[in-house]
């Protein structure tokens, strides 16, 4: 392999990005660079959370001993659960008329596995909701028991801007290959491209036009020798500038 130093499979080389995305903005609050042998939640122990925020993650996420450690930090989490949990209902919670039709299930657990009731004792919330798109059961699982269905829900649903943010990364920033293969210059790319995403987001913030994060990196791009200034040119990208 090219890229002996990422450890993952014998003829093949690769590294996770493990990244904490801030629902405010959709960027990165945090980022873990680790090779492709650490297994997602192993990368989520070091990450630093706040008091009260929220996690929402898949279920790769899903280790009983990671919750724990999010409850006990008074961290709340809404995550996607494994389907060989095993578990017992302690109480059914009544699902309100005004809730999302696809809200099915919304109750008390308490797991039984030998192994995951020492690693998580407290108790759970279990949402089982519908998604109309991909015609599946999503099962989720929280330490939040006061918010409703409909909130959890949500929450999980605005997960999908982490998939989105890693598609800017991968598809505008070009972050799919690597210019060169040692470590040194995959982290360099790495992490340029991540400063690039956030000075892009910045000027999207700025403009007065509403642009398309896609259209902004290819103007860029034609623009990017042009002498003009940049604000007007962000909020009024199709008229003529006099160089300042």
């Amino acid at each position: 392999s090219l890229f002996d130093w990422a450890k993952y499979k014998t003829a093949k080389g690769a590294i996770k990005m493990h990244t904490l995305l801030d629902y405010d903005g959709n960027l990165p609050a945090y980022v873990n660079i680790t090779n492709g042998k650490t297994a997602d939640n192993k990368g989520a122990y070091d990450i630093p959370l706040l008091k009260r925020s929220v996690i929402v993650a898949d279920r790769f996420y899903n280790d009983f001993s990671l919750l724990n450690v999010w409850d006990t930090s008074e961290v709340f989490f809404v995550v996607r659960h494994k389907e060989n949990i095993q578990y017992t209902r302690v109480k059914e919670n009544e699902l309100p008329d005004n809730r999302h039709q696809h809200i099915l299930i919304d109750e008390i657990i308490a797991l039984t596995g030998t192994k995951s009731k020492e690693k998580y004792p407290k108790r759970l919330r279990r949402i089982a909701i519908y998604d109309p798109v991909n015609k599946q059961q999503i099962e989720l699982i929280t330490n939040q028991m006061s918010w409703t269905a409909n909130t959890i829900s949500e929450l999980y649903k605005a997960r999908w801007e982490v998939e989105i943010f890693f598609r800017e990364i991968k598809q505008l920033l070009h972050i799919k290959s690597f210019i060169g293969t040692s470590e040194n210059a995959v982290m360099i790319q790495i992490w340029t491209a991540l400063i690039t995403i956030l000075v892009l987001k910045a000027l999207k913030a700025m403009a007065k036009y509403k642009w398309y994060l896609s259209n902004l990196v290819a103007f860029i791009r034609l623009n990017l020798f042009v002498k003009v200034d940049l604000q007007k040119w962000l909020d009024h990208p199709f008229q003529d500038h006099p160089p300042p």
